[in-house]
């Protein structure tokens, strides 16, 4: 989610950087570090080539402050929904690293409210529980990528990458098989069509894992500001501009956001107890649902429940985790409550490093979900795949 964007001309100067009134700190050494509010810390190296280096702050809808501490100064800076501060960073006294924070939202996004589209995208829902679309990468290259709510942006695999498309035709030797592509030198994405629906000049990512059998994946941030609609009957996401009348039957929540992940409040029931979580929607993933090792600690998670089998499970970045699959007798989702789930529990942290759990696509796909994320509400309600049985 970081975008370099050139916001300023070369300053080279200090009579220059006087001139635009910037506020400036200090430091010796190029490794500092930014806290976004109370959602953790994040390493960040001083960079005097980017002119700006942007920091995107962990989306929020509140004002929030961020810091940022080098090795002798520091500045904290209040940051409300669609604004951006500027700011330089002086390095031994002679680099001036022209620093960003940036909210998460844009500003467009909070001034603009009139428009009124509905745009549909079938797809779908492959073995794997992947929500596949169909898409097309610079209107000649198409690509089967899946709406992941747990991820951002755009990503493709290399593989998809080097075979499926032309964005490395500028590398000869690699095309014919002489030398190792290089995918920090492919070629622009200038855009990406899902249905009728296209992005200009989007942020992809080369990845190297996503769903099986996929090219890709798109997260949820593609999105922001507007309403998704996913309906596993008809099988297709219809994507509104504002939040359309909300039929009967669906029950609504807060989706609640941590390090800019999309999450909603869940809790188990066993033996008359009640293990209350916060669950990142993780459709990229084909389970039910899977519980970080350290949340199971601290909330002393039983540890008597039927078991399954015993897996490995390997996430974007390639980790491998071992988890035992229990059986969990109760979970309460938005009101509904569902029996006998398959519940995957991690053996390590999970892969965001955070006290937080999963909901996979195996349990999600059971309701038909609207996401606001302009409010920032859900709203769910059982389809015709509730019945039917869980993977494990």
């Amino acid at each position: 989610m970081k975008n370099i964007v050139l916001v300023f001309s070369l300053l080279s100067s200090w009579g220059l950087l006087a001139q635009h009134n910037l506020p400036i700190i200090k430091a010796t050494y190029p490794n500092a570090f930014i806290v976004d509010a109370n959602e953790g810390k994040t390493n960040w190296t001083l960079s005097p080539d980017a002119k700006p280096d942007v920091y995107t702050s962990f989306r929020t809808r509140e004002t929030k402050w961020v810091s940022l501490y080098t090795d002798v100064d520091s500045i904290k800076v209040k940051i409300d929904p669609g604004t951006v501060f500027d700011f330089v960073v002086l390095l031994n006294d002679k680099d001036s690293c022209y620093t960003q924070f940036k909210s998460a939202i844009p500003k467009v996004l909070i001034t603009n409210t009139s428009l009124n589209t509905h745009d549909t995208i079938p797809f779908t829902l492959t073995a794997y529980n992947a929500i596949c679309i169909k898409s097309i990468i610079n209107d000649s290259d198409t690509l089967n990528l899946h709406f992941d709510i747990g991820s951002f942006d755009f990503r493709l695999t290399k593989d998809a990458i080097l075979h499926k498309t032309t964005l490395l035709s500028n590398q000869a030797d690699v095309l014919s098989g002489k030398a190792k592509a290089d995918y920090n030198q492919m070629k622009p994405v200038f855009k990406i069509k899902l249905g009728n629906l296209a992005f200009d000049k989007p942020e992809v990512i080369p990845t190297g894992f996503t769903s099986q059998g996929m090219d890709g994946r798109f997260g949820w941030n593609i999105f922001e500001g507007k309403s998704v609609e996913i309906d596993y009957d008809k099988h297709i996401l219809i994507i509104h501009s504002q939040l359309p009348k909300i039929k009967k039957g669906y029950s609504k929540s807060k989706i609640e956001f941590y390090q800019s992940f999309a999450c909603i409040k869940g809790h188990f029931t066993i033996e008359q107890k009640i293990y209350k979580g916060l669950f990142i929607m993780d459709t990229g993933s084909d389970l039910a649902i899977i519980m970080d090792s350290t949340w199971l600690n601290q909330q002393k998670f039983p540890k008597d429940l039927k078991h399954i089998k015993t897996t490995t499970l390997k996430d974007p970045r390639g980790a491998v985790y071992e988890n035992k699959i229990v059986l969990a007798p109760q979970f309460n989702l938005n009101g509904f409550t569902l029996n006998d789930i398959p519940t995957s529990l991690l053996g390590g942290p999970n892969p965001t490093r955070l006290a937080l759990n999963f909901l996979g696509n195996d349990l999600l796909k059971r309701f038909n979900a609207i996401l606001d994320f302009k409010k920032d509400y859900i709203y769910l309600k059982p389809n015709s795949l509730t019945s039917l049985p869980y993977k494990d």
